[in-house]
């Protein structure tokens, strides 16, 4: 079973990190950033896709760890 992706998102005034498809965040921060170097390791261990979003829930950064959905196209052939 693929591990769930881990999301960035407002709550409140604050900020969480949530698995996807889970209603429980995994921590909250004062801090985007704060939330952000928290997630970030998760996704990095869990080989997964860590999702940044904005104030408005929209999403404004994607990071993949480990198997990439959309790799990269070789260019020079």
């Amino acid at each position: 079973m693929a591990k769930k992706s881990i999301h960035i998102t407002p709550l409140g005034k604050n900020w969480q990190v949530k698995r996807a498809g889970s209603s429980r965040p995994i921590s909250t921060h004062l801090t985007q950033a704060a939330a952000e170097n928290a997630g970030r390791p998760i996704a990095q261990k869990d080989k997964t896709e860590l999702f940044i979003h904005n104030r408005k829930g929209q999403i404004r950064d994607r990071d993949s760890y480990g198997n990439d959905p959309f790799p990269p196209r070789d260019t020079k052939h």
